[in-house]
């Protein structure tokens, strides 16, 4: 069962859209859960070093959503780039596996 699993990674520095993005994702299927925490951010944008309070989501889904997903994100995001990644499950838990099977439509 390992192998076609992924977490997807994005962050943000509003509620709301944190809000938007999670129940877009889960309504829609495109990932089984939807964890957050604050995280600090350090990064370069447009020449700048910039430092930021965001909210890292970690969406766990198939590796088959991640397109849609993707785009989700993308369209539901207040960031002109907004940080978005799969990360690949090399292995997990067969039953936490099937669970994510089962609530996700992909």
């Amino acid at each position: 069962m390992s192998g076609q699993y992924c977490i997807v990674l994005t962050t943000t520095d509003n509620n709301e859209n944190r809000q938007a993005i999670i129940e877009q994702v889960l309504t829609k299927g495109l990932a089984a859960c939807v964890q957050t925490m604050p995280i600090e951010s350090h990064y370069v944008w447009k020449g700048q070093v910039c430092q930021e309070q965001e909210t890292l989501l970690i969406m766990k889904t198939k590796k088959a959503c991640y397109a849609e997903l993707e785009q989700v994100i993308v369209e539901s995001h207040s960031y002109e780039t907004p940080q978005v990644v799969q990360v690949p499950f090399v292995e997990g838990f067969n039953p936490y596996l099937a669970w994510i099977e089962q609530n996700t439509r992909c």
